[in-house]
């Protein structure tokens, strides 16, 4: 997996860049049609990020994050579930 590079935007002027090291990636069957057979990938994909160990921010915007996100959370980590496509790649590409 690459560095995660987030554009410039509300908050983050400069952008982000987040180091592949520091995300954990996993993948896993979708629900939905044609997901039930044996010969099925794992498409759906889940990027976690514990936001309180990344150094990808500084301490005002760690600090904005996990009180904004604070109900999303499981502890201090973020994860974002991609599934809508069909195609692992397409998946983590979105």
């Amino acid at each position: 997996m690459d560095d995660l590079r987030i554009p410039p935007g509300p908050g983050c002027p400069r952008g982000l860049v987040v180091s592949a090291g520091e995300l954990g990636e996993r993948f896993s069957h979708a629900s939905g049609p044609g997901g039930q057979g044996v010969n099925t990938a794992d498409s759906r994909v889940q990027l976690s990020l514990d936001l309180a160990t990344t150094t990808a921010l500084d301490q005002e915007q760690r600090e904005r994050a996990l009180a904004r996100l604070g109900e999303r959370l499981s502890g201090t980590v973020l994860t974002v579930v991609a599934a809508e496509h069909r195609s692992q790649r397409r998946n983590r590409a979105a």
